[in-house]
């Protein structure tokens, strides 16, 4: 039987009916009124859905009520169908431009009342800011037309169907249409009129459009003013208080450019903005513009004359109750988070953001690339075959699309760069956005990945490339080859500024080596820094059949294809929480440097355009992480691009402690993303005197034993650690699992750089093939001298002869501990000392995620739940990502000593301990002074309620089980995080390979 489908719905053609042209998104005073509220709706399961509902009798009492905006996805739990999430998969059939009969359909109804004095009005106009897919219009039982493009704003001329008082509007969403081949973003798949529907009053006389181009040259800011309105609209002022000005044009032709003196420019860094109306008798239209001049100069992206480095962030619209629903406090808080981590740039992934989020973008300040609602990446399996980017069918859509993202958001100096989309292969629809693109709007640069040889495009763009090829893209003469390029194309390509519109993927644990990226920033000008994929992560609040709640992903909701937890890869955690990365983004890319040297320390100012008036520069000096000494160093106003260097404060050195000066740049006073006192920048100097470590003491008399003793507070039973301090303990276990991180998962092919990684095989797989996370113990021997008691085990895995050759030495040493002190002073005779050595046998061949021990720490009476530390902190830290870590003396439930990723995974590792206290409601339980091995190196600790093993087997956090002991890991040494995820995969000076390692520590009581 032939399909009874729509055949609107599998036509890639726009739009059809009244829609009119786009423009601007304006602040009017014309009338207007919001449509937004409580619609009736039904949800039928396929398009083949009478249309009668559109009639103004229609009988709607039966149906339900949903909100408008939302999408209906998320609401009535689960009663109008799930969410889907896709990375790259369609989740219908690739069939382009058809999509399958069973195709959601969602029909809203509301009524509306129209006010008597809007007779008078030139057009009554329904706005839609955003519907998912594809939706058509009635009102009043008068079918007005439909549009695709989800993202985009649309505009319908309903003047001839309305009338003063009572009207019905009546619109059908389809989830599935042919425009969902050209929306195959990373993200949730969520039907619905997800943004505002608005009905505007447009006057006789009226004001249609305004474009104001404005530019900045050594305080002069320059207008050209596009004005499009009926010539009956004029005379059309433009008045900019603040300057001064005010233009009055008497006809179309009078409208031209101007120069205005004075003029402060606007930046990402200090975003000023000046009030500007545009008014005719009937309308006046308010905007905020701001003075800034883009060009690309050779291979220098420059704004207002300096070259701009993006410290800049991918963003989605999403939210964990709302899903795409805007609003506006929470952007708000949003993008003053972004300003507090040192963020000054957004890339909108992958389409326009709803507008008002422009208008603080412009008030708070980012430099931000514009991105239209194009992907098509699901071709990308299919070998780009059939892909609409290159299908002359597909034309107008990509015009439109283009379209409308320029003329809504022209007005925004935040905007700098348009894009055209994302992944969607190449082809001439793409190119044809390109020229529209520059004809329209020389002022600023276009934007597209996925050109790889430049033919279209302004800048160089690339996602995930590794560090050496992004240094041999910025080195002036390599010639080292770039994807998609002849040698010709690939000069081109150099000779443009390059941008890493997405790098460092942030899905869980990670990313590692961001300063790796940073450093080349600063050594290549070519290079103009990029985009970390991505902000936050997309986890959709539900809860299991208990009611507990958690954060879902791909799979969660039943899917039929879906791409797991790939779409949790942010550095906001889905509650807001920032993770650890986000803490060692912020410290990476901080616009304020310090250099320590010769008593004085050099402040660099790295900032585009803002000198240093706007902060003070305070510093504290600590003993063992007490601070001592503080204050404020008397620094000049440094200029952007400068430096300034002052001397040093008079430093107390401690013969018997370490001593650390911290110096901090901090607003000096309040903005609108921050408080007085928020620190910008951060740097520390080891200003420690060299104290000696205490030597191993060399023991005679050994002799087998049961091992059945006690050693001070330290009790065992045949050769196995029982208690300590009257406690149950047991340990030490060797430790060489972590809970893989969604980076130790990545099995991707590129693995340049990397060491003992194979392609196609994620270094997880290698430590499970290697029995890593099941590893068995077989005690070799057991000897007691009169103060210690030494075991030797050998531990290996089943199905392996790997193992590993492991001794333990527990002993009471006499001499108090140099090098080292607790809280409450120095561990005195009669100290308990564990020294751990660790030997591997020949043939391991792959790197190993941890070298530690771990103890367990039943709960009996006194629960451990909370940790006090000397050394690295307070956020966790690996090899790979230190860069947010300082030294100090720190404090945490054990709760929140770990990061609550959507999938549970290797967390809360603090480096560098020195020393270690373990509390219960308060209280110090035990405490452990770790002493640097030969080389000086310090081991770090984890300090969990459940195992790596628990924690690798859980896919949700619900799913971890309860626990009745604390575990706690001292690490020799980690592996790093990288980011291969979807990216590089640690670098070898990061990476951890089977070697032998030494692990000591001084425990005493609490």
């Amino acid at each position: 039987m032939a399909s009874h489908v729509p055949p609107y719905v599998a036509d890639p053609a726009p739009w059809h009916g009244a829609l009119r042209p786009a423009r601007s998104w304006l602040r009017s005073d014309a009338p207007a009124r919001s449509l937004n509220g409580q619609w009736r709706f039904r949800l039928s399961p396929t398009a083949r859905v009478p249309e009668d509902f559109a009639a103004e009798g229609f009988d709607d009492s039966g149906w339900d009520l949903i909100p408008v905006p939302s999408h209906w996805v998320l609401q009535g739990d689960g009663a109008y169908g799930r969410p889907i999430y896709t990375n790259v998969r369609y989740p219908f059939p690739i069939d382009p431009p058809h999509v399958p009969d069973e195709n959601p359909t969602g029909d809203y109804r509301r009524h509306f009342d129209v006010p008597v004095d809007w007779s008078g009005a030139e057009r009554v106009v329904l706005r839609f800011d955003g519907v998912e897919s594809l939706f058509r219009v009635w009102v009043n039982d008068d079918e007005i037309g439909g549009a695709a493009g989800s993202r985009l704003a649309h505009e319908f001329d309903v003047t001839s169907s309305v009338r003063p008082g009572d009207n019905v509007v009546a619109v059908r969403v389809h989830q599935w249409s042919a425009a969902g081949y050209v929306e195959d973003q990373d993200q949730w798949w969520l039907p619905g009129v997800f943004r505002d529907v608005t009905l505007i009053a447009r006057p006789a006389g009226g004001i249609e459009d305004v474009w104001l181009r404005t530019g900045f040259d050594n305080g002069r800011g320059r207008v050209e003013t596009e004005v499009v309105a009926d010539a009956a609209a004029f005379p059309v002022t433009l008045r900019l208080p603040e300057l001064g000005v005010e233009r009055v044009w008497a006809t179309p032709d009078d409208v031209a450019p101007f120069d205005v003196d004075g003029v402060e420019p606007w930046s990402a860094e200090r975003p000023r903005l000046y009030d500007v109306t545009v008014s005719s008798v009937a309308e006046s239209v308010a905007l905020r513009a701001g003075f800034r001049t883009v060009e690309i100069r050779g291979d220098r992206f420059l704004v207002n004359g300096r070259r701009v480095v993006f410290h800049g962030m991918n963003r989605h619209e999403t939210h964990p109750e709302r899903g795409r629903v805007f609003d506006e406090r929470h952007a708000r808080e949003d993008l003053a988070r972004m300003k507090r981590f040192n963020v000054n740039a957004i890339r909108t992934s992958h389409y326009p953001p709803h507008p008002r989020l422009l208008d603080l973008a412009d008030e708070l300040g980012f430099w931000v690339v514009l991105e239209c609602d194009l992907e098509t990446h699901g071709f990308a399996q299919l070998d780009w075959a059939g892909n609409p980017s290159d299908d002359p069918a597909w034309r107008d859509a990509y015009l439109d699309r283009i379209r409308r993202t320029v003329e809504r958001d022209k007005n925004h100096p935040s905007v700098v760069i348009w894009s055209l989309g994302n992944e969607a292969g190449t082809g001439a629809n793409l190119a044809a956005m390109s020229a529209w693109v520059r004809a329209r709007d020389p002022g600023r640069p276009v934007h597209y990945e996925g050109d790889h040889a430049g033919d279209y495009t302004d800048v160089y763009s690339r996602m995930y490339a590794s560090v050496p090829e992004t240094e041999q893209i910025g080195t002036d003469g390599s010639r080292s080859p770039l994807p998609g390029c002849t040698p010709a194309q690939a000069a081109r390509q150099r000779a443009k500024p390059f941008l890493l519109c997405e790098y460092a993927h942030a899905m869980g644990n990670g990313p590692g080596a961001l300063d790796q990226y940073e450093a080349l920033v600063h050594r290549h000008p070519r290079l103009h820094g990029g985009f970390v994929w991505e902000w936050r992560d997309h986890g959709i609040l539900t809860t299991t059949p208990d009611g507990t709640p958690y954060f879902a992903y791909g799979g969660d909701f039943g899917e039929v294809v879906h791409d797991g937890n790939f779409v949790m890869d942010g550095m906001l955690l889905s509650d807001d929480v920032p993770t650890p990365g986000l803490h060692e983004y912020k410290a990476v890319v901080q616009p304020i440097r310090f250099a320590f040297e010769d008593g004085d320390v050099a402040i660099a100012n790295l900032r585009h355009l803002a000198d240093t008036s706007d902060l003070r520069f305070r510093w504290r000096v600590e003993h063992d992480g007490t601070v001592v000494d503080s204050g404020d160093l008397e620094v000049p106003v440094v200029t952007a691009g400068g430096s300034a260097r002052v001397p040093l404060p008079p430093i107390t050195i401690a013969a018997d402690a370490e001593t650390w000066l911290t110096v901090d740049a901090v607003l000096a006073a309040p903005t609108a993303w921050a408080p007085e006192g928020h620190v910008v920048a951060t740097a520390q100097l080891d200003r420690s005197a060299r104290r000696p470590v205490p030597a191993v003491r060399h023991r005679t008399g050994w002799r087998p034993g049961d091992g059945t003793t006690t050693l001070g507070i330290a009790e065992f039973a045949e050769g196995s650690l029982v208690r300590l301090a009257g406690r149950a303990v047991t340990g030490p276990r060797l430790e060489l699992f972590r809970a893989p991180t969604d980076n130790d998962e990545g099995a991707s092919e590129d693995v340049e750089g990397s060491d003992a990684s194979v392609a196609g095989v994620s270094n997880a797989g290698l430590w499970r093939r290697d029995g890593l996370d099941r590893l068995t113990t077989r005690l070799l021997s057991v000897e007691q001298a009169p103060d210690a008691l030494r075991t030797v085990s050998k531990v290996s895995a089943a199905n392996s002869a790997l193992s590993v050759i492991v001794e333990s030495v527990w002993s009471l040493e006499g001499g108090s501990l140099e090098g080292g002190s607790l809280q409450g002073g120095p561990l005195q005779g009669g100290e308990l000392e564990l020294r751990v050595e660790i030997e591997p046998s020949r043939g391991w061949r792959t790197v190993w995620p941890r070298i530690g021990i771990r103890f367990e720490l039943p709960d009996g009476t006194a629960p451990v739940d909370g940790a006090e530390w000397f050394g690295l902190g307070p956020f966790e830290s690996y090899p790979d990502s230190l860069r947010a870590a300082r030294t100090g003396r720190f404090s945490s439930a054990i709760r929140d000593l770990s990061a609550e990723y959507a999938r549970p995974q290797e967390t809360g590792h603090r480096s560098q301990l020195r020393e270690l206290t373990l509390t219960s409601a308060g209280t110090a339980v035990l405490r452990v002074v770790a002493i640097p091995d030969t080389r000086g190196r310090r081991p770090g600790f984890t300090l969990s309620r459940h195992t790596p093993q628990q924690i690798a087997q859980a896919r949700h956090p619900y799913e971890l089980p309860d626990s009745a002991t604390s575990h706690l890991i001292v690490d020799a040494a980690q592996h790093g995080l990288g980011s291969r995820a979807c990216g590089p995969d640690v670098w070898p000076e990061f990476s951890l390979r089977p070697e032998a390692r030494t692990i000591r520590l001084r425990i005493a009581a609490g």
